[in-house]
């Protein structure tokens, strides 16, 4: 019940406008993730960048189980196995960012889509945290939740991160 998972992987492209350049995001992402992408919309109104409710300006998709992997040693691979250490919050979850997508092994690149980056969110889980989301759902334990410390150690052990480069660089 103490070994962690990889629970989800989410891959996110925000473009600020709805319109082509967030075509072109969808279209990165379920090249990418070979998943079906979904465009997110706004819930505030920002007067000053032209924001209404509803108006779509972003593109994400979720990965789960072994896509979810796949797509995360693939997207590690692009920054050289290197994650600061500061990109860890407390619960042991972990988002990072790519400037240019042609970084990703494997993809080159498409002039139809241009250069876009994109931001990943990764959640880790153990077995027995579905009791959060069922239908009564219930609280983790303490000594059952995943601290910063047992994430690093599950990210050098699974994906080979170096433990020279998960020191914070300055």
């Amino acid at each position: 019940m103490k070994q962690i998972r990889v629970s989800k992987v989410t891959l996110n492209i925000g473009v600020g406008e709805p319109g082509d350049k967030l075509n072109k995001a969808v279209k990165l992402l379920e090249r990418i993730s070979a998943s079906k992408a979904v465009k997110t919309k706004t819930e505030k109104r920002i007067p000053t960048l032209g924001i209404r409710p509803g108006l779509q300006i972003a593109a994400m998709v979720t990965l789960r189980k072994q896509k979810a992997e796949k797509v995360l040693a693939l997207l590690l691979k692009s920054l050289d196995y290197h994650i600061p250490e500061s990109k860890f919050d407390s619960y042991g979850n972990f988002s990072f960012g790519i400037k240019e997508y042609i970084d990703i092994p494997g993809i080159e690149y498409d002039p139809a889509i241009g250069i876009l980056g994109l931001e990943a969110a990764v959640t880790l889980e153990r077995p027995g945290f579905r009791i959060k989301s069922r239908l009564k759902p219930s609280k983790i334990g303490s000594r059952h939740k995943i601290t910063k410390q047992e994430a690093i150690a599950f990210m050098k052990e699974k994906f080979n991160i170096n433990k020279k480069l998960m020191e914070i660089e300055y």
